[in-house]
């Protein structure tokens, strides 16, 4: 089987190198600059969470837009949100009958957009967890070990011959894979976390244990938690309790360094993925007559600091 991922930054390239490094043919595709640069130097996985296997430097099959001609097996699509229509459009020429894509993205607007240009039977659910950054180099830096997680399963949960081949492609190459019966309920715990801890630490421009260092701190990331959780339960994929307790551990934790990507990206004056992450998440509440104040409240802020990048 072929696998194809789309975007060789810090959670595409992180897994892609793992399938390459067990064998598997992969091939990335990425902008010409990428391109450059991993033609250059090779891909890279060095940290303080990667194992002698995942140091093994590999000189990945590179595509780039206009080079697509086969379809592929397996599309792995790790971009940013907000480079999902221009990537659909790369990416499409490898998309054929037995084609089957999983997104690594955020939020769930990104299923809405694959299933209309590619029908909900090729597009399956993914939730990956993962603590990886590129440096100055281009290298992907792995934080923490053990290795990264990859849940995926079927949008109505059907345990389909194209899942299993889809989970055998993918199994044994250096992280964990699992497929769920649920994994729309699974995006959608990963999404109230995502969404609660970056309101959170955008709003606050702080890390956790900034946040909560200050009086009615420790209040605030429940309370925006509270909301998510009341959106998704209105959606029908109410957030188990432990799942919640954890949540609440995480954002209310003194001393802790705990930020989001999102804060980040903003931080390194990039833009933020505002729209899929937050904003959407509201427009949902609000189609349920859930109301979500400190959401808007984030959405508008950084909704600002989106408009300002482009000057």
């Amino acid at each position: 089987m072929t696998i194809l991922i789309v975007g060789a930054g810090a959670t595409g390239g992180y897994f892609g190198a793992r399938l390459a490094q067990a064998g598997r043919d992969v091939t990335f595709l990425v902008r010409p600059r990428r391109a450059a640069q991993l033609r250059e130097r090779g891909l890279r996985i060095v940290g303080p969470g990667a194992d002698a296997d995942a140091r093994k430097a590999i000189r990945p099959k590179l595509a780039v837009a206009g080079e697509l001609t086969e379809p592929a097996d397996v599309v792995l699509l790790s971009v940013k949100a907000t480079g999902l229509d221009q990537a659909i459009a790369d990416f499409a020429p490898a998309v054929g009958p037995r084609t089957a894509v999983v997104p690594f993205l955020n939020g769930m607007a990104h299923l809405d957009v694959l299933n209309r240009r590619f029908g909900e039977p090729a597009v399956f659910g993914g939730v990956v967890l993962i603590a990886t950054q590129l440096n100055d180099e281009g290298d992907i830096v792995q934080q923490l070990s053990p290795p990264a997680s990859l849940t995926t399963g079927t949008q109505d949960g059907a345990r389909t011959t194209q899942l299993q081949a889809v989970y055998d492609q993918l199994s044994g190459a250096g992280f964990d894979l699992t497929i769920s019966d649920e994994i729309i309920a699974r995006m959608w715990q990963k999404w109230v976390f995502l969404a609660t801890i970056g309101a959170l630490t955008c709003l606050m421009r702080g890390t956790v244990g900034e946040i909560v260092a200050v009086p009615g701190g420790s209040d605030l990331g429940p309370a925006i938690l509270a909301e998510a959780c009341a959106v998704s339960a209105a959606a029908g994929y109410p957030v188990p309790a432990d799942v919640i307790a954890s949540t609440t551990k995480t954002i209310t934790q003194a001393g802790s360094a705990a930020n989001s990507s999102m804060s980040r990206d903003v931080a390194q004056g990039r833009p933020a993925e505002v729209e899929q992450v937050l904003a959407d998440l509201a427009r949902r509440g609000a189609g349920h007559g859930i109301k979500t104040p400190l959401f808007d409240l984030a959405t508008m802020q950084l909704r600002v600091y989106n408009n300002s990048l482009r000057g």
